[in-house]
Order: C-alpha cells, then structure tokens, then sequence
C-alpha cells in the first residue's frame, strides 16, 4: 500500500467546552474511496473544514502529500492539490458551466505576471476547463447558465469544479443529497470513474450509496471515531447499528 495522500493525526477542535472533533487520525488513500458517517452534530462537517483548511485545528496534525500542512491556510492546501465541495451549491448561477469550470481552474492557476492578458484567453485555464468539463459529463451543456441546470448537474458542476484545479484529493460533502435515483446513479458513475486517480473522502447521508461506493467506512458519534473499517465490517458491527445505522442491512 503507497503512503497516504491525506492523514490527520489526533486532530481535534473545541468550541469553548464542547468537542466537535475529538482525536481523529484518519488516513485517505489514492485509489479509495474512504466514507465518513454519522448524525448530524457528528462531526463531519468540521473534520472535512479542518482537513481543507478552513477551520484551524485545536490540536492535531493534518498531512498532505506527507507533508505537514496543519498550519496552512485553505487556498495553499487548494493549491498543493485538495479540492473540496459543500453541502449547499457554491456555483456562479448567472455563468455557463465551462466559465464556472474556467475561473475555478484560474483561480488555481493564477498569473498575476501576464497583466496585459484578458484572463478569459488563458489556454491553460480553458483547457483545465474542458477537461474538468468532460469528465463530470457535463460537455453537452457547457454553455448552459450553470442557474438553469437540474440539481444533479448542479452537483456534478461542483465536482467538476474542483477537478478543474487539479486535485490529488477529493472532499466531497453530501454530494448526492437531494438527488433522485437516476441523478444519485449518475453521481456514483462518476465517483467510480474518480477513484483510481485520488483520494477521495466522502461525507454522505445516503446509506444505500455509502455502501456500494465506499471501500472503508469511518463512523464518527459526538466528535469521535467509533469505529472505521471496510464496509461489511461496519454493517455488521452491533455497537454502530446501535449509534447510527438502526440495523441497516
């Protein structure tokens, strides 16, 4: 097994007396696709800010690459290669699909020397772009307004979007909520296709998709990690059918 492209070790976060993540060391590898669950108020929202950068650790350490980026701010880890998306929808509604893609790709490559150059001519911006574009299956409606797009596209422009920067490692929170089932199928496709070339973190609600698409399931109760393994370990474990599944099986 090749190092990890993503660790965290003993990493935690307090808000005055309470403990939102509470020593998670996790480790995510290239080629896998690592799940995080839990309830709301698990935690899971905060390991993945954390992790990006945009909440500072209380204590811990966070690795990227094998090297220490507990200090970084989220644009430099964005720039050494983690891309992220959100809960909520953070496109630009009124741009088409290929110019969301564009300024997420320029804003990782920027080129503060080439002044005199409209940023919308930037070759390399445009071909990141297409690329990200194309393999979010998104090419039939790049000049779309990214507004008019279903939610399930919506959601794939996220994805895109990150891929566009050129990630090593994906952070990918609730991707498939509020998607139907042929949209949810789509997302998964997509996440397959993803796998082999990074390391991918997933925060999800869908146990079904959680199930078919992970290769190691973390269980996070209260700020903690209750238990992390491959997936019909984690099915079949009492203790977190007890704190989370509710015997899903």
């Amino acid at each position: 097994m090749s190092a990890p492209l993503l660790r965290c070790e003993g990493l935690t976060r307090r808000w005055g007396g309470l403990v939102a993540v509470d020593r998670v060391s996790l480790d995510f590898a290239q080629g896998q696709v690592h799940a995080v669950i839990g309830t709301n108020g698990a935690g899971k929202s905060t390991l993945i800010n954390m992790l990006s950068g945009e909440i500072a650790a209380s204590a811990g350490r966070v690795e990227l690459q094998g090297q220490d980026v507990t200090s970084w701010a989220q644009p430099r880890r964005a720039r050494a290669g983690l891309g992220r998306s959100y809960q909520r929808n953070t496109i630009f509604p009124g741009f088409s699909v290929l110019e969301n893609c564009r300024l997420a790709a320029q804003a990782a490559h920027q080129r503060p020397w080439a002044w005199w150059q409209s940023a919308a001519h930037c070759g390399r911006s445009l071909d990141a772009a297409h690329r990200a574009a194309s393999r979010a299956g998104l090419q039939p409606v790049l000049d779309r307004p990214a507004g008019l797009l279903s939610h399930g596209q919506k959601r794939q422009l996220e994805i895109a979007m990150c891929l566009a920067t050129s990630p090593t490692v994906l952070l990918l929170d609730e991707p498939l909520a509020g998607m139907g089932a042929e949209e949810t199928e789509r997302m998964l496709a997509l996440l397959a296709d993803l796998r082999p070339s990074h390391a991918t973190l997933l925060v999800e609600h869908d146990m079904d998709a959680v199930f078919r698409i992970a290769d190691w399931i973390t269980v996070m109760v209260n700020g903690a990690v209750v238990a992390s393994a491959v997936p019909e370990s984690i099915r079949n474990d009492p203790a977190v059918q007890a704190a989370y599944l509710g015997g899903h099986g």
